[in-house]
């Protein structure tokens, strides 16, 4: 009922298709040498039941689980199907755009063993869903923005830094007639102190305030 074709390997025909039930099928295949696109079709004179289409999945070796890559219907008896490394799928079953995934297809295709491509009869509107929930989880991660906290300005910075000196310095403050001196030993001491802060914790200026 169902034809496979891997560039550069010769067609498989129905006349190796495991039949595994009434609406499950299945082609084994060496998963050597590399491919990156595999074609499923509907053999000619062939119909699928009204309302179905022929889900398409794929197995590679060292994975347990099968992956849905798209599905063929009988108003679309055909599907290239592109299997990249990075788990790049595309193919729908109600012939609209193509989808692309980002499964993780565990590089399965470079191991050794045999690939399986699983092919199953289910209502257009199961399959259908699938894919579109496949989809928009794929965009959501292709599209998921993330937050990067801009460092303060400069000028931010060293008015943190005065900031801190003030502080310290302003309980050594003394003098007469209204004119404040700070020894110089304080501010040598508030220094090693500034210096010591940064080396345990460079990014604490970057944290005070709001910026």
């Amino acid at each position: 009922m169902f034809g496979l074709i891997l560039p550069s390997r010769p067609v498989l025909t129905p006349a190796i298709l495991q039949t595994i039930s009434p609406t499950q099928y299945a082609y084994s295949f060496p998963s050597s040498p590399h491919f990156s696109h595999i074609v499923i079709f509907l053999i000619p004179g062939n119909d699928l039941p009204a309302g179905a289409c022929a889900a398409v999945y794929i197995q590679f070796p060292g994975s347990p689980e099968f992956k849905l890559l798209g599905a063929i219907a009988t108003d679309k008896q055909s599907a290239i199907f592109q299997v990249n490394n990075n788990g790049s799928i595309s193919g729908r079953p109600d012939g609209s755009e193509e989808i692309d995934m980002d499964a993780d297809l565990a590089n399965g295709n470079s191991l050794p063993g045999n690939v399986i491509v699983g092919i199953s009869l289910e209502p257009i509107e199961t399959v259908s869903a699938q894919l579109a929930t496949i989809k928009a989880s794929s965009d959501s991660n292709s599209t998921a923005l993330t937050i990067v906290r801009r460092p303060p300005s400069t000028k931010v910075l060293a008015q943190r830094i005065i900031k801190n000196a003030f502080n310290f310095l302003a309980s050594f403050a003394g003098g007469e007639g209204g004119n404040e001196v700070v020894p110089l030993k304080s501010f040598q001491d508030w220094w090693r102190k500034f210096e010591r802060r940064v080396e345990i914790d460079p990014g604490f200026l970057e944290r005070e305030g709001d910026g």
